[in-house]
This record gives C-alpha cells, sequence and structure tokens, in this order.
C-alpha cells in the first residue's frame, strides 16, 4: 500500500489525533480519588479503601497527601474486607462479618508488636490483660479494656494478644466509636492480614501496615474513607 504511513509516522499521527480529541472534548487523566470524594475529613492526609462492589472480600488501601492542593498517593496495597463483603456502616449489624462503609477518623494506633520507626501516633501495646470490649450490656462496649470489667463476657469480647498476626500493629477506626451505638458492631481496626477475609475490619500486607503507621501523622488529620467503586456505597460519596 503505498500510501501507508512508516510506523514511526503513523505513532506521531496518532499521537496528535488523541490529543487533538483531548483538547476538543476536554477530556484527560482522572482527578486522583480523593479530589472526587464529597468529604475527606478535613486534613492532609487520608487513606481509602476501595472495593469493587458490596459483595467484595479483597480491594486496594491507598495512603494520600494533599501537597499544593494536590492529593498525591504516598503508597498501595492489596485490602481485605469482610467474609461477608461490605455494608453502609449506618445500617451494619454486629456479627454480620461485614465491612462498614464511610468515612472513619483513626483515634490511635496499638499493637502486639513494638511500634515502627517513625510511628507518630499514640501507640498502645497489647498486654495479656488487653481486651477490646464487644458485650452490648457492657458499660465498656467497643472499648479497650485492660483486665476484662465484670459487666463484660469474654465470650462477646476479643482479647487482642490471641491475634499476634492480625493485631501485630493496627490503628483503631472511628466507626461507632465516638457515641456507639449497640448492635451495630465493635472493634472495626485497619490491621495486619490474617489467613483470609476479615470479620469486618480492613487487612492489609504487614509491610503495608508498617509503612502506613510511620507515614501517619496526627497532627495532619488523617482519616479512612470505606467504600465500594460505584453505587450507593461509592467511596466518593463519603
Amino acid at each position: 500500500m503505498r500510501n501507508a504511513l512508516p510506523y514511526g509516522r503513523k505513532a506521531v499521527a496518532l499521537a496528535a489525533a488523541l490529543l487533538a480529541v483531548t483538547a476538543v472534548t476536554g477530556a484527560g487523566p482522572a482527578p486522583p480519588l480523593p479530589a472526587r470524594m464529597t468529604d475527606t475529613g478535613g486534613g492532609s492526609q487520608l487513606i481509602t479503601a476501595e472495593a469493587p462492589d458490596l459483595r467484595s472480600t479483597t480491594g486496594r488501601v491507598t495512603w494520600w497527601d494533599l501537597r499544593g492542593g494536590r492529593w498525591v498517593a504516598a503508597g498501595s496495597a492489596d485490602a481485605r474486607f469482610g467474609a461477608r463483603g461490605l455494608v453502609e456502616g449506618t445500617r451494619r449489624e454486629q456479627g454480620t462479618s461485614t465491612t462498614p462503609t464511610g468515612l472513619f477518623d483513626l483515634p490511635y494506633a496499638f499493637g502486639v508488636a513494638a511500634p515502627p520507626a517513625g510511628t507518630s501516633y499514640r501507640y498502645r501495646r497489647v498486654t495479656k490483660a488487653s481486651w477490646w470490649c464487644e458485650d452490648n450490656a457492657s458499660r465498656s462496649y467497643n472499648r479497650w479494656v485492660e483486665g476484662l470489667p465484670e459487666d463484660c463476657r469474654a465470650g462477646e469480647s476479643e482479647r487482642l494478644a490471641d491475634y499476634p498476626a492480625q493485631y501485630a500493629r493496627a490503628l483503631v477506626t472511628g466507626y461507632n466509636y465516638e457515641r456507639p451505638v449497640r448492635g451495630r458492631g465493635a472493634g472495626i481496626f485497619l490491621h495486619v492480614n490474617g489467613k483470609g477475609a476479615t470479620a469486618g475490619c480492613v487487612s492489609v500486607p504487614a509491610d503495608a501496615m508498617r509503612r502506613i503507621l510511620a507515614w501517619a501523622d496526627p497532627r495532619r488529620s488523617p482519616h479512612l474513607a470505606v467504600g465500594t467503586r460505584t453505587g450507593g456505597t461509592a467511596i466518593t460519596r463519603y
């Protein structure tokens, strides 16, 4: 074919055509995820945990910095969600193994292991007496306790030291934390992966959790946003 352009000239012509279309339509790279969200918590750091849909047990966690008015990804890792997927946080029921969607603050960090170098978050070390009370009838519902209170049943709670892999390092999320609603769920953390899907938390590989804790700065008000790619629980709604 005489009129065919050489390969190099074809590539140049195609690139020029694409640029022309972009100029006319205004199309271009999509803004970073935090820039498309309704709310990011007002700080200059954000962690997003995005799942393809509500049935998903895996997805992606990315942590972001706001620099010069632009959100820039500081790191990313594969994530795991609840064994029964995700659910709108305000409709979640305790014991359903679902991860609540929403935008949450991050009150403090904890772990069986020592905090990684560079950690600036308040970090509580787990002891043999450390429990997370999940008994709906207890005054300590959805709280860390050192020694199990009389009104908090062990069978309805977690002794943190019993999970040395998952709770090697973790961040407490603000889900149902400030004013706990009984029956909505307790002990929702960002923590290290176990053997599979979680009971409702978000989990990441151990190295990713280490990097997140070394990066997170409470003075910059980091939040965790959990949601799906599209639909009524889309992460961009939060």
